[in-house]
This record gives C-alpha cells, sequence and structure tokens, in this order.
C-alpha cells in the first residue's frame, strides 16, 4: 500500500502542475478581459464575466485534472507516475468511470478545512492508508510492481520481438480499451502464454476464436485476415492490456 509520504508527494507534483496550468488561464483571462497596454497597471479592470469564467475553469481543471487523468490513465495522474503509485479498485481490478468520479468529487471534502487536512489524517491511521474518497469508492492506492515474469511470458516476448511487433502497431482510443476488463485479459494472457505450446491445428482454431470473441468489442474486422494476422493483432491486444492489469500488489 502507498502510505502518506508517496501520497502526498504525489499531490504536491500534481498541485505545482495545477498551480501553473491555473496562473496560465488566470493571466490568459485577464489579457482577454482588458486592453493590453492597461493590463499591468490595472488589475482591478478585469470584467465580471472573465472572473466568472476564470472561476468555472479553474474549477474544472483542478477537479477534472484527478477525475480524467486517473481514470484514462490507468489510475495514475502525473505525479503518482513520477511516484510509481497507482489507484486501483480494493479487488485488485483497473480504476471505474465510477470509482474515479466518486473518489475525487469527494476531494473537496479530504480537502478540508485546508490542505488536504482531513485527508491526511485518514490516510494515516487507516490501516490501508485510505481517505474519506477511497472509503467511499473502494479503492486503494498502491506502489507498483511489475509481476515477476514466467519462462512461458519470456517466451512469447522474444516471439513478439521476433515479429517485431508494438503497442503502435494498433491504434485503439481509450473508451475502447475500458471495455475490455478482466474476463477480456486473462483470455489474451493465458492465449498468449498458450500459444506457442499448441499443435499448429489447435492453435489455429483458438486464434480465431480469440479474434471472434474479441476483435467486435474494439472494432476490428476479423474477415479477410491470414491466421498470422490475427495472431499478431491479438498479441498486440495483448502488449496493450499488459501495461494496465499485469502488475502485483
Amino acid at each position: 500500500m502507498a502510505g502518506l509520504g508517496s501520497r502526498a508527494a504525489a499531490l504536491i507534483i500534481d498541485q505545482l502542475i495545477l498551480m501553473v496550468v491555473s496562473m496560465i488561464v488566470i493571466l490568459g483571462l485577464f489579457f482577454v478581459g482588458t486592453e493590453v497596454n492597461l493590463a499591468m497597471m490595472y488589475f482591478q479592470d478585469i470584467s465580471s464575466l472573465s472572473f466568472a469564467i476564470a472561476i468555472i475553469l479553474l474549477f474544472i481543471i483542478n477537479w477534472g485534472y484527478f477525475f480524467v487523468v486517473e481514470y484514462f490513465s490507468g489510475g495514475r495522474t502525473i505525479g503518482k507516475k513520477i511516484l510509481a503509485i497507482r489507484v486501483i479498485q480494493e479487488n485488485g481490478h483497473s480504476l471505474t468511470l465510477l470509482s474515479s468520479l466518486i473518489r475525487n468529487l469527494l476531494r473537496i471534502i479530504d480537502s478540508l478545512p485546508s490542505s488536504y487536512l482531513i485527508g491526511i489524517i485518514m490516510i494515516f491511521f487507516h490501516p490501508k492508508h485510505k481517505r474519506l474518497g477511497d472509503l467511499v469508492a473502494g479503492t486503494i492506492v498502491v506502489h507498483e510492481r511489475k509481476a515477476k515474469k514466467s519462462n512461458r511470458t519470456s517466451k512469447i516476448e522474444k516471439e513478439i520481438e521476433l515479429r517485431g511487433i508494438s503497442q503502435n502497431d494498433i491504434i485503439i482510443d481509450e473508451w475502447t480499451l475500458k471495455t475490455l476488463g478482466t474476463k477480456e485479459w486473462n483470455l489474451l494472457k493465458t492465449y498468449s502464454n498458450r500459444l506457442l505450446e499448441l499443435p499448429v491445428m489447435e492453435r489455429k482454431q483458438l486464434t480465431k476464436q480469440m479474434a471472434t470473441i474479441l476483435f467486435p468489442k474494439v472494432g476490428i474486422d476479423v474477415a479477410n485476415k491470414s491466421n498470422e494476422d490475427l495472431e499478431n493483432i491479438l498479441l498486440v491486444l495483448y502488449l496493450i492490456l499488459k501495461d494496465d492489469w499485469e502488475f502485483e500488489l
């Protein structure tokens, strides 16, 4: 479990990033709302409309940053990536849209009365280092530790390298990737680890079955593709999901 120190350090990094972005937004609206030649002299000349827009934008940026970045980056903000920690569900699955929404909405309470005092106290005393947002959303923050690679995994990774396959061979948007959950990952992992051990006919049959199940989920057509093409695409999907799923607490 990630403790108070690493979580606080990640938050400081994120807050510094948000501070810079917020300053840019404020300055941008300041110069838009006033004449450039008077802007440096009369800050009070900013229109009430610009001020209202600034408040709304700052709220969206400061709250939306954690919600959006955590969800689309597998539970990692920039600060969490640097500290090698991430948010996951307590059952070990990746962060869901609802979990991210709940835990970050409750930042408003965790940050009270100032400087995340409530959140700091809860993380310090809770046995799993949870703040209120984590308790309600059913999430935990963990240190990332890649799973130890078995011989089978090493074999398939060597095969992938020999084929020249990479994650960039297929472009899949984040929303589509989120439709691939634990079930799909376990299927791909089992398929990839068994692929090189199967007889040719069984290998072709399994590849066809896997493609029929998974390709429609990501908008890939199964028709008019050779068995090798199907294998390569499945291995690319394996590489893409591996970064998000293959870790241990």
